[in-house]
């Protein structure tokens, strides 16, 4: 039996939640505030209200668990892995970092949401001092499939601070049926990237979790299905069953106006720009998974996926937090 928290309450966290209540295994939900609409749909699962600025509060709350999943991000995340380092017997971290496998992350890395610390630097300091201070696991997936659904991941509460919430901050706007796409990698070739829906990510932690904690490595990789930028906006205008309005962007001109828009300050743009850049360089492609083979999810296709949220009939049955 392995004691469990989840440090957060958005969509991503209940859809966690609910797949690790089927276990046998103790979970209890870190709060910021009273939430018992959360409690009621993720089966009365236990919950405590934190205030993350409280260090002492923090690592009472923490005491006796085995495994931190945390869902949230910047100072509040970094104050959580700070207390986490500090239970005793606690076997490991997963920082919110639910994207692209390591090696492809570059560093410095030019979208790290912008905060002074990074979650992932700050854990793997801690995990490799002399002797470590803390055990982590980062899931890898590639990219989350709910950010092409009806309203983005704004509809269910999740990338906040990752400025791809509205359908507009990320390649496909699919309701609009319009893209904005590098659809090549530096040396030519089609830019390939991975998609996992949320609700698989959710079974493949709650599998891993089943198969033992000892041995964890430092990344599980998973996804649910790869494809190059161009078959992704191919499929979404497939199934919506009209043609995109698709802007090709050229490495050259999108790197001369993301350094524009830096000179600008204009932000928005700059952030949308170097997601489009890290894409084509693969930064979410995700080689190799460990973790599809280790168990037995079966994740859903992309075009399958995009069925249920875009076709004729579809019910898009996401969580209104």
């Amino acid at each position: 039996m392995v004691r469990i928290v989840i440090a957060g309450t958005g969509a991503f966290a209940l859809i966690l939640a609910q797949q690790i209540n089927q276990t046998a295994n103790p979970l209890l939900v870190l709060s910021c505030r009273e939430n018992p609409e959360f409690q009621e749909a993720c089966g009365g699962c236990d919950l405590t209200v934190i205030d993350y600025r409280n260090r002492q509060a923090l690592q009472y709350a923490l005491r006796g668990s085995d495994i931190i999943i945390s869902t949230i991000s910047g100072p509040e995340q970094i104050n959580l892995i700070d207390a986490a380092r500090s239970v005793r017997g606690m076997r490991v971290f997963v920082p919110s970092e639910f994207e692209g496998a390591l090696a492809n992350r570059p560093d410095p890395d030019p979208v790290d949401r912008g905060y002074v610390q990074s979650a992932l630097g700050v854990v793997r300091d801690f995990a490799t001092r002399s002797p470590p201070q803390i055990r982590y696991t980062v899931f890898s997936c590639g990219l989350f499939m709910e950010r092409f659904a009806p309203g983005g991941l704004q509809s269910y509460g999740i990338g906040a601070g990752s400025r791809v919430q509205t359908p507009d901050d990320y390649l496909v706007n699919v309701g609009e049926a319009r893209a904005v796409i590098l659809p090549t990698t530096p040396g030519g070739a089609q830019a390939r990237l991975s998609l996992t829906s949320v609700y698989d990510v959710a079974q493949f932690i709650t599998a891993a979790i089943e198969l033992g904690t000892r041995d964890w490595p430092t990344e599980f990789r998973m996804r649910g299905e790869t494809m190059t930028v161009q078959q992704l906006v191919d499929a979404c205008s497939e199934v919506r069953g009209v043609p995109f309005n698709i802007t090709v962007y050229d490495h050259e001109t999108a790197e001369a106006e993301a350094q524009y828009c830096q000179e600008t300050q204009d932000w928005d743009r700059w952030h949308f720009l170097q997601k489009m850049l890290q894409t084509a360089n693969e930064r979410y492609h995700v080689r190799q998974p460990n973790l599809n083979n280790a168990t037995q999810v079966q994740p859903t296709t992309f075009r399958t996926w995009l069925q249920n949220m875009w076709g004729l009939g579809a019910a898009n049955p996401f969580w209104q937090g």
